[in-house]
C-alpha cells in the first residue's frame, strides 16, 4: 500500500509545524541519550522560529516537508556549499509515522532536488540506532567517527552514480 504523501518545499506557514515535529522527534530520539532537559534546551536554540525562517530562505538549501493530508509528518533539510556534494542536515519523521517509507521518500526528494549530485553526506549520533540503521539501509556507509563532549558522531556518505 502506497501512502498518499505530498513532499514539497516548505513555506513560512509550515514553520510552526516543522518546529513541533522537530521537538517531538528530538525528544523521542535523544531523551534517553542526552536527557529531556538538554533536549529541550537544544531544540529551543536549534529549532527556534527565527532559525527555521533563515534556513527556509537559504539559497544553497532545500527545506522540504512531507504532508499526509493536512498533517505535516516529515521534514528534511539539505545544503550544497560544495557542489556536487550535498550535506543532509536533517531528516525526521514523526514517531507515529515512522517505518512507512516517508523517510526514504524524503531522501529521494532531496537527491532529486540536486541534479548532478555525486555524494550525499551526513552526521548521525553513533548511539542513535534508528538513525544509523535507516541510513545504512539506504546505502550510506560510515566514513569516520568524531567524539565531542562525550558524544560520538558518525560521518556517513552515500555515493551516487
Amino acid at each position: 500500500m502506497t501512502l498518499d504523501l505530498l513532499i514539497r518545499p516548505a513555506v513560512a506557514a509550515d514553520l510552526e509545524q516543522v518546529r513541533q515535529l522537530l521537538v517531538e522527534t528530538w525528544h523521542d530520539t535523544y531523551d534517553p541519550l542526552l536527557g529531556p532537559e538538554n533536549v529541550t534546551a537544544i531544540t529551543g536554540q536549534w529549532h527556534a522560529p527565527e532559525v527555521l525562517a533563515r534556513q527556509i530562505e537559504a539559497a544553497d538549501s532545500v527545506f522540504l516537508v512531507a504532508l499526509y493530508g493536512s498533517e505535516l509528518v516529515g521534514h528534511a533539510l539539505a545544503q550544497s556549499r560544495q557542489p556536487p556534494i550535498v550535506m543532509l542536515l536533517r531528516l525526521y519523521v514523526l514517531p507515529r509515522w515512522q517505518r512507512r517509507g516517508i523517510g526514504g521518500r524524503l531522501l529521494d526528494a532531496v537527491i532529486g532536488a540536486y541534479p548532478g549530485l555525486t555524494a550525499l553526506r551526513l552526521s548521525v549520533e553513533a548511539d542513535n540506532p534508528k538513525g544509523v540503521s535507516f541510513y545504512t539501509a539506504h546505502g550510506f556507509e560510515v566514513r569516520g567517527e568524531h567524539a565531542e563532549d562525550g558524544v560520538s558522531t558518525l560521518r556517513m556518505e552515500r555515493v551516487l552514480a
